[in-house]
């Protein structure tokens, strides 16, 4: 095997990808105080055709050294918008016909590796804050809550990681339906 070289992968300009048909989902992103992983889920969003980012709250928006340093230049390529109130967005997104599901351990939660993916919908994922994850509040305005079995002695995944996880679950589950 011979690693491929960058000019090898043949990926899209930003233009392109600006053109190119996006999967059906947006992140919230809930009062992430990290840059760092601010800049990983642009990275992550990128990579899975994400058709936009919702920051929210304390969540700092682009441009960002800090951001641009795990981002590489993916808040160029990725739709954003910041909204003050994650608890206002969240029925604005369901007025667009979004399902919107909190990424959390709650009571009732629907494991990822069941969650049923379904082609004709339109999802919106919530992660929240690195302590204290998504506000109950949130919570409490969502249509479901999804939930990463674990199976260790720790309670969580880093948030940046936890938005790879659902990404590529879901991601993989409409592509064997249809993806763009």
């Amino acid at each position: 095997m011979r690693k491929l070289k960058n000019e090898e992968l043949d990926r899209p300009s930003i233009g392109e990808f600006k053109e190119t048909p996006k999967s059906p989902l947006v992140l919230v992103l809930d009062n992430i105080r990290s840059l760092n992983n601010i800049g990983s889920v642009f990275r992550t969003a990128d990579a899975f055709l994400i058709e936009k980012i919702y920051l929210c709250g304390i969540t700092a928006c682009p441009p960002h050294k800090d951001i641009h340093k795990t981002a590489l230049g993916a808040t160029d390529s990725v739709a954003w918008e910041y909204h003050k109130s994650t608890v206002d967005l969240v029925p604005d997104l369901q007025a667009q016909k979004y399902r919107v599901m909190a990424v959390e351990q709650a009571e009732n939660a629907t494991m990822l590796n069941q969650f049923p993916v379904q082609a004709e919908k339109k999802y919106a994922l919530v992660f929240g804050n690195e302590v204290k994850g998504v506000s109950q509040e949130v919570v409490d305005l969502c249509n479901g809550v999804l939930e990463i079995p674990q199976y260790g002695t720790k309670h969580s995944l880093n948030v940046a990681v936890s938005a790879g996880v659902v990404v590529w679950d879901i991601w993989s589950k409409l592509s064997k339906i249809k993806m763009p």
